[in-house]
């Protein structure tokens, strides 16, 4: 029998780039970089957000897959990062000016600017991460050189809500975001549906703290580490949780502080990266962490362009294609119950096979 968890998301598709602190990957030369020694005349290029490529996260991953393409084609690659949102615009143009051959964007924030350009531009192919390029919401994108990378990272989240769930000893788990966008309440959305499905196959009453559904939750307002994202994590520990999911980038940084400065054993769960490999100061605190997988998504996209097969139909990351997925437990792995583990594994397998349903805004 299908269990259906249905909650309101925000209408049309949408994302936001979502950033942290780090060092940077060892290709960038400065605002803008050039592999050395091609082996052919395809270029393959990729602008960020304002996180960079150092943000251990959202833009890195990008970076990673779209490099690795760039590599395994022998091809041209060229980066250029944006320190503002006024960056975008220009960023893309200096790309075309290169004779870029396929242009990934990252994220939501670069849409308007990578739909403008692509239009411009109809033989260069463009990847736009985590966002539609649907500015008018009419279910197309809106320049057909554009190819989207989106990820329905609900499915994933619900199997850390029923984790957390089964972990919890308050009965009590928490999550709070940046702002209510839909890559960010996608997060929430599932996690809370997977808490809510352990409830009813386990007839107890874990709650979820700090997110209602929709936009009715704890949000920062911004996607930075700050005393707002400290204080709000700090409401949320206050009301007795015992795992948090921070899901806007470096606001898992002040849930840590807030954690530390709590003196409570509270565990978090992390989002985009898996947290334990990414930052290893977060291993004491990490869990698990919920994977969206755009480095290789990325790395696909730009092959297939270099290769000759650019596809500009929407991709849509899933549990069964492995485009999102579960992180391992890591340090966490003593602490868990092997059985329950095994239940969110085979959770897993009945998302993929249909057996249990997880609604989002890409469910379709």
């Amino acid at each position: 029998m299908k269990s259906a968890f249905r909650f309101t998301a925000l209408a049309g598709v949408a994302a936001l780039t979502l950033a942290a602190c780090g060092s940077a990957p060892e290709e960038t030369t400065g605002e803008s970089g050039e592999s050395a020694a091609p082996a052919s005349d395809f270029s393959a290029c990729i602008v960020s957000d304002q996180g960079g490529f150092d943000d251990k996260s959202f833009n890195q991953l990008s970076y990673e897959g779209a490099k690795k393409a760039s590599d395994e084609l022998g091809a041209q690659f060229k980066e250029v990062q944006s320190a503002s949102d006024s960056d975008f615009k220009p960023n893309l143009q200096s790309l075309v000016d290169q004779s870029c051959d396929t242009i990934v964007s990252v994220g939501f924030a670069l849409s308007a600017a990578t739909i403008e350009s692509a239009t411009a531009n109809p033989e260069t192919h463009y990847i736009i991460v985590d966002d539609a390029a649907d500015a008018d919401f009419d279910g197309t994108t809106d320049a057909e050189n554009i190819k989207p990378l989106l990820y329905n990272t609900a499915e994933a989240a619900f199997l850390a809500g029923y984790l957390s769930a089964g972990y919890s000893e308050a009965g009590k788990v928490g999550t709070f975001g940046g702002a209510p966008y839909p890559t960010v309440t996608i997060f929430m959305d599932g996690f809370k549906q997977g808490v809510e499905y352990y409830n009813e196959a386990n007839g107890t009453e874990v709650e979820v703290i700090g997110y209602e559904g929709g936009e009715e939750g704890a949000f920062t307002g911004e996607f930075v580490a700050n005393e707002t994202a400290k204080t709000t994590a700090k409401n949320i520990l206050d009301q007795g949780v015992d795992v948090i999911l921070p899901v806007g980038g470096p606001i898992y940084q002040s849930a840590i502080a807030a954690i530390e400065d709590s003196g409570r054993d509270v565990a978090l769960v992390g989002v985009d990266a898996d947290f334990y490999e990414t930052d290893p100061t977060t291993q004491p605190f990490v869990l698990t962490s919920i994977l969206k997988k755009m480095d290789t998504s990325t790395y696909e996209a730009v092959l297939a362009s270099g290769e000759g097969s650019f596809d500009a139909s929407t991709y849509v990351g899933t549990l069964e294609n492995e485009g999102v997925g579960l992180a391992p437990l890591h340090d966490f792995e003593s602490k868990v119950d092997p059985a329950l583990w095994e239940e969110t594994m085979a959770l897993q397998e009945q998302i993929i096979a249909g057996e249990v349903e997880v609604t989002s805004y890409l469910a379709e």
